[in-house]
């Protein structure tokens, strides 16, 4: 095991990598413990949640809503729980984003901490201490940014992971060699997504590389004012048909880079777009699809990154280098007609 100690704007987060569930124990207490999961991860790891106060939800992106979270608060004050209850999301970024969510405003705000068990959570969605739900299309549209107390990485969670899940994981993999990491671009390009799932110690490395990518940047600008924004690439469309399409996020997002791959061929002069989308095709995520533009546009029109008439985009200048487009909404809208 290996332990990392970040410090964050209002607190510090540990990390623990290549770590096992039981070290949970020595984190917080089964008394203070409340887990947050779904009916797929509790049906496939009963034996290790034993003994711990649990709270199982149904699984999918379509449950991060409020009616859920209501759900919680209501268990939670079924079990008593209290200001020094600490509540544990054991799942993918769907269960994170909740878990989180709930811990801020809950009693005003408790400890709570994740025990990421998708590729997706481990490299993504359980770093940086954005917490939230859906409201109808728009992703993510209620939440705040507030950071766990723990990250406890057991990769053998994994094994119980489908095809599409690791998938969905190596989009988010993808998109941080593609804005900040050109050297591991080249080394997705000589892997294979079989090899990962086969080579525990290659893994092992690529997910903490990917992780500390991610802390990086959040710890140089946590509330997103600047190069966190880079974090964003794909999203904006990626975003926009996920929901619309009922998409995994893997999936939108891929198709997210791509399009944003080919906007930085013509803004930027951007020479990698066929590399990149190559890549994507090697690790089994979609990159061309049919949507309806203008119905993509008008949820694109609520997007959080939008400031007034224009909106922040993500583009590549090279691989391995993203950088922040400010477009005019006038300018995108003509862009979107292409497609």
């Amino acid at each position: 095991m290996q332990k990392k100690t970040i410090s964050f704007s209002t607190r510090q987060t540990a990390f623990y990598f290549d770590a096992e569930f039981s070290h949970l124990e020595k984190l917080v207490s089964k008394e203070k413990a409340v887990i947050i999961t779904d009916e797929h991860l509790f049906d496939a790891h009963k034996r290790k949640l034993r003994g711990w106060n649990t709270i199982v939800l149904k699984p999918g992106e379509q449950f991060k809503v409020q009616q859920t979270v209501d759900v919680v608060v209501d268990q939670l004050i079924a079990l008593g729980a209290d200001r020094q209850s600490v509540l544990v999301g054991f799942g993918g970024g769907v269960i994170t984003d909740i878990t989180g969510y709930v811990a801020g405003i809950y009693m005003r705000g408790i400890e709570f901490g994740f025990v990421p068990t998708s590729i997706l959570a481990m490299v993504d969605a359980a770093i940086g201490g954005k917490n939230g739900i859906d409201v109808g299309v728009y992703k993510n549209m209620v939440g705040l940014i507030r950071q766990p107390s723990f990250l406890l990485y057991d990769y053998t969670l994994l094994k119980t992971l489908p095809l599409n899940e690791w998938q969905n994981g190596f989009a988010e993999i993808i998109k941080h060699a593609a804005i900040k990491d050109a050297v591991m671009f080249k080394e997705l390009e000589s892997n294979s997504l079989a090899k990962y799932r086969k080579d525990k110690i290659l893994l092992a490395k690529l997910v903490q590389r990917n992780a500390l990518i991610k802390i990086k940047v959040v710890v140089n600008d946590e509330f997103e004012k600047g190069e966190r924004k880079l974090l964003n690439f794909g999203h904006t469309l990626g975003h926009a048909i996920e929901n619309m399409y009922e998409l995994s996020h893997g999936q939108a997002i891929s198709i997210g880079m791509t399009y944003a791959a080919l906007m930085s061929k013509e803004l930027k002069f951007f020479t990698g777009a066929d590399q990149l989308i190559a890549l994507l095709n090697k690790y089994g995520l979609p990159t061309v699809v049919e949507f309806d533009a203008k119905k993509a546009f008008k949820v694109l029109l609520k997007d959080k990154k939008k400031e007034n008439v224009s909106i922040n985009y993500i583009l590549l200048q090279k691989i391995g280098k993203g950088v922040i487009q400010p477009l005019l909404l006038v300018q995108l809208q003509d862009i979107f007609r292409k497609f």
